[in-house]
């Protein structure tokens, strides 16, 4: 069974966490609605119900259209979203260290 990744484990296995999730892991990328559905393991009529919020509060921005699919990504220029990417990255490193000193493996600095 694959391991939940850190920032859910953190924050919790809400719908809007796990969208988060997956924004904040690949934050270079753009997605369909279809996709993020797919990729944050959560229904499609789940996504339907939170996705306005996320608009509406910026942390999600309109990309782009291909074909009948709108894309979205996350808005990196909102401040709250430039928070998130620092406790996401500090949630990584630390995961990096722990599992790192279970192994006995020196981290080079």
């Amino acid at each position: 069974m694959e391991e939940e990744p850190i920032f859910i484990r953190t924050f919790g296995r809400s719908p809007v966490v796990k969208i988060l999730n997956t924004l904040l892991r690949g934050r270079e990328l753009d997605y369909s609605m279809s996709d993020m559905a797919r990729i944050s393991k959560i229904s499609w009529s789940t996504l339907n119900r939170v996705w306005n919020d996320l608009l509406k509060s910026n942390l999600v921005k309109y990309t782009r259209t291909i074909g009948k699919a709108k894309l979205y990504t996350l808005n990196i220029e909102n401040q709250i979203v430039k928070d998130l990417i620092k406790i996401y990255n500090e949630l990584l490193v630390q995961e990096t260290e722990n599992y790192f000193a279970k192994q006995k493996i020196a981290i080079p600095a």
